[in-house]
C-alpha cells in the first residue's frame, strides 16, 4: 500500500518538532527533527532526492509526529530516541557503557596509577580523563610508570610482597611494598606524575631541575642523576606532545570522505594535552553533505550518550545548525560551550592533526585488501572482462589558464595505489588551454616508452574527461599499434556531484551505467581523485618554480652580478623589459653587444 503523502502532509503541523518514519511490519527506518515539521516533511515527496533518499522514502508505510516547544527541544529527543531505537538510516555510534578513566585513591598510603572504566567520576579519589580509548590510557600509565617509577600492581599484591618484584628489577617501580622508598618522596613522585597527565609537565620539570641542582650541591650525586634522567625524559616526552600547551579543553573532530568510505577522527584535549583519538566510520545511509553529516554525528556522540562535553568543540567543516547543536550542548553542560572551524595557533594545529588522522585512518580502509578485491572483481564485471584487471592507470592534465601544463599517471593495481609506478609528464609545445593536445602528448609519451619495451601494459586506461579525450586516447592507442587495454573515460556530470559521472566504455557511443553504491564506480572514482590530486600538485610545483625564476635566466653572458645591476638600475624586471637597447647599455658591465642580446632575449 503507497503512503498518501499528501493526505498526510495536510495535517502536520508548522511547529518544531521529530518526526519518526515506519514500514510496512511498523520497523523505524528513520528519525529526524525539523523547526517546521511540515516544510521538513513536504520536502522528501518533491523532486531532486538522491538515490538513498529515494530508497527510503519509497519504504515509508507510515509518519508520526512529536510537537516541541523548541528546536533544541526536538534536537535532544531526536538523539534520546534515535539511542533508543537504532533506526537503519540514521547515523548509528557504539554506545559505551563506561569510558577510561586514571585512577588514583585517596584511601592507600602509595596509590597506584589505575586504569578504570566508570559512567561517572565519584568521590573516591583522583580521576584524570576521560581518555578517547583504552589505548590511550595505557600508553599513559606506561609512560608514567617509566619516568616516576609508580607502582602499578594490586592491593592485595602489594599487601603480601616481602621482597621487590620484576618491575623494581628493570626500574618501573621504587618498590614501596617492600619500604625502599618513604611515603613522603613516593607521593612526591606520585603528585609530579599527576601533574604531568593533567598537561604541567614544564612546570614539573623546573621542579626536577631544581631538586637535582640541590641534590648536586649536597654531593649525592646519584640521586641528581636520577632526576637527570627524569629530566631528560620528560624533555623527550614534551617534544612529541607537540599540542601540549597547558591550556585548552576541546575536542577535535575531522571528517574525510571518499566515495565508499568515509571517516571521522576525534582527538580529545584536556588542559592543553593531547589524550588520544577515536576514529569511527558510521554509515551515511541518506548521502548526507559533509556539513550536514559531521553536524548529526555530533549531536549523537554528545546528546545521544553520556559523554563528557568539553568547553570547546572544533571542527574540521562548518557544521549545519551549529547554533542548535551549540544550545543543546550548553544545555546538557550546564555552561557555555564553543563550536566552531575557524581557529588559530595551537587550535589550528588541533584541527590539522584530526584532519591528518582521518586521512590515515580512510587511507586505511580503502586499502584494506578485501574491500579493494571487492572493488576490482565489481569492475571485472561491469567491463565484462574474464578476469580482475591487474593493473590500471588513470592521465589527467592540470594547468592555470594554460599556465604551467602538467599531466599526471597514477597506477593502481591488487594492493591499491602503487605510488612507485606514478609518472608525471610537464607539457610543451601545445596551445595554452588544449587539453586534449596536452592528454595526446603525455598518451603517446608514455605507450612510446611501452612499444620500447619500457613498463607494464595496463588492463584499463582511465582518462579524466569527456568524450574528447577518451577520442584522442584512442587515437594515440591505435596510433602506437597497442592492444588489449580497456579505455574509459570519466566525464563530469552537470552538477559535477561524486556519483553523476557518465562513464564511456571504448567509444563516445557506449555509456556504462553504475549505481553510485557500486564498489566498481567507487573504484573509478578513487583512481580518478588520486589523478587529479597528482596532477595539481606538479602543475603547483612547476607553476611556482617558474614564477619564481627570473627570465633574465638562461640569457648567455647574464649571470647573477649582472642581472642584480640590471635590476637595480632599472628597479625591476619590468622596467628591465621596457629599457631599449641604449639604455641596457647604460648599466655598469653591459656591453652594447650585451645589450642587444639581452633586449632580443626579452622581445624577439
Amino acid at each position: 500500500m503507497t503512503f498518501d503523502h499528501r493526505h498526510f502532509l495536510a495535517s502536520v503541523s508548522e511547529a518544531p518538532g521529530v518526526y519518526r518514519m515506519f514500514d510496512q511490519g511498523g520497523e523505524t527506518l528513520y528519525i529526524g527533527k525539523a523547526r517546521r515539521l511540515k516544510a521538513r516533511l513536504a520536502s522528501y515527496f518533491r523532486g531532486a532526492l538522491n538515490a538513498k533518499t529515494q530508497a527510503l522514502v519509497a519504504r515509508i508505510a507510515d509518519i508520526q509526529v512529536t510537537v516541541t516547544n523548541s528546536e533544541t527541544e526536538a534536537l535532544l529527543l531526536e538523539q534520546t530516541l534515535i539511542k533508543e531505537l537504532r533506526p537503519p538510516y540514521n547515523i548509528l555510534l557504539r554506545d559505551d557503557k563506561s569510558y577510561p578513566f586514571i585512577f588514583v585513591t585517596d584511601r592507600h598510603p602509595f596509590p597506584a596509577l589505575e586504569y578504570k572504566r566508570v559512567r561517572q567520576r565519584r568521590d573516591d579519589g583522583c580521576y584524570l580523563g576521560p581518555y578517547p580509548s583504552s589505548h590511550a590510557v595505557r600508553d599513559s600509565l606506561s609512560l608514567m610508570q617509566k619516568i616516576f617509577r609508580i607502582r602499578n600492581c594490586e592491593d592485595s599484591v602489594f599487601a603480601h610482597r616481602s621482597r621487590p618484584c620484576l618491575q623494581y628489577q628493570i626500574d618501573r617501580c621504587s618498590a614501596p611494598c617492600v619500604g625502599y622508598i618513604s611515603e613522603a618522596d613516593y607521593r612526591r613522585d606520585l603528585e609530579h606524575a599527576v601533574q604531568c597527565l593533567e598537561g604541567k609537565s614544564e612546570q614539573v620539570t623546573r621542579e626536577l631541575t631544581a631538586a637535582m641542582e640541590a641534590a648536586s650541591r649536597e654531593l649525592a650525586f646519584e640521586e641528581a642523576a636520577r632526576l637527570r634522567d627524569q629530566i631528560q625524559q620528560l624533555r623527550q616526552l614534551q617534544q612529541r606532545q607537540f599540542v601540549d600547551t597547558g591550556d585548552g579543553d576541546a575536542d577535535a573532530f575531522a571528517l574525510a570522505s571518499r566515495p565508499g568510505a568515509l571517516c571521522i577522527s576525534v582527538l580529545a584535549i584536556r588542559q592543553g594535552r593531547l589524550l588520544g583519538a577515536r576514529h569511527h566510520a558510521p554509515a551515511n545511509g541518506l548521502d548526507l553533505p559533509e556539513e550536514a553529516l559531521l553536524g548529526d554525528f555530533i549531536s549523537q556522540y554528545y546528546l545521544g550518550q553520556a559523554r563528557e562535553i568539553p568547553r570547546e568543540v572544533i571542527t574540521s567543516h562548518a557544521v549545519t545548525d551549529a547554533e542548535l547543536i551549540v544550545q543543546a550542548l550548553a544545555e546538557k553542560a550546564g555552561r557555555r560551550v564553543r563550536l566552531t572551524d575557524q581557529v588559530r595557533g595551537h587550535r589550528a594545529q588541533w584541527k590539522e592533526l584530526a584532519l591528518t588522522n582521518a586521512e590515515q585512518q580512510l587511507a586505511a580502509q580503502l586499502a584494506n585488501h578485501n574491500q579493494l578485491a571487492q572493488r576490482f572483481d565489481a569492475l571485472r564485471d561491469a567491463l565484462g572482462m574474464a578476469e580482475a584487471p591487474a593493473r590500471l592507470e588513470c592521465f589527467d592534465i592540470s594547468h592555470s589558464h594554460g599556465e604551467a601544463t602538467v599531466a599526471s599517471c597514477v597506477v593502481f593495481d591488487e594492493n591499491g595505489p602503487r605510488k612507485s609506478d606514478y609518472r608525471r609528464f610537464n607539457i610543451e609545445g601545445v596551445a595554452a588551454g588544449d587539453d586534449y593536445a596536452a592528454m595526446q602528448q603525455a598518451l603517446t609519451r608514455r605507450f612510446r616508452r611501452l612499444k620500447d619495451g619500457e613498463g607494464q601494459t595496463p588492463d584499463v586506461l582511465v582518462v579524466d574527461g569527456g568524450k574528447g579525450q577518451l577520442n584522442m586516447a584512442r587515437e594515440v592507442l591505435a596510433s602506437l599499434g597497442v592492444i588489449g587495454v580497456a579505455l574509459l573515460g570519466v566525464a563530469k556530470g552537470t552538477t559535477r556531484k561524486a556519483g553523476l559521472e557518465t562513464l564511456f566504455l571504448e567509444t563516445v557511443d557506449r555509456t556504462l551505467n553504475l549505481e553510485p553504491s557500486s564498489p566498481a564506480l567507487h573504484l573509478i572514482q578513487h583512481i580518478r581523485d588520486e589523478s587529479h590530486r597528482f596532477a595539481i600538485t606538479g602543475h603547483r610545483t612547476r607553476r611556482d618554480k617558474q614564477r619564481r625564476t627570473s627570465t633574465l635566466e638562461g640569457i648567455p653572458g647574464v649571470g647573477p652580478k649582472r642581472r642584480r645591476e640590471l635590476l637595480r638600475f632599472f628597479g625591476g624586471l619590468q622596467g628591465v623589459k621596457q629599457a631599449t637597447r641604449d639604455e641596457l647599455a647604460r648599466v655598469p658591465g653591459i656591453s652594447a653587444t650585451l645589450a642587444e642580446t639581452i633586449h632580443q632575449a626579452l622581445h624577439g
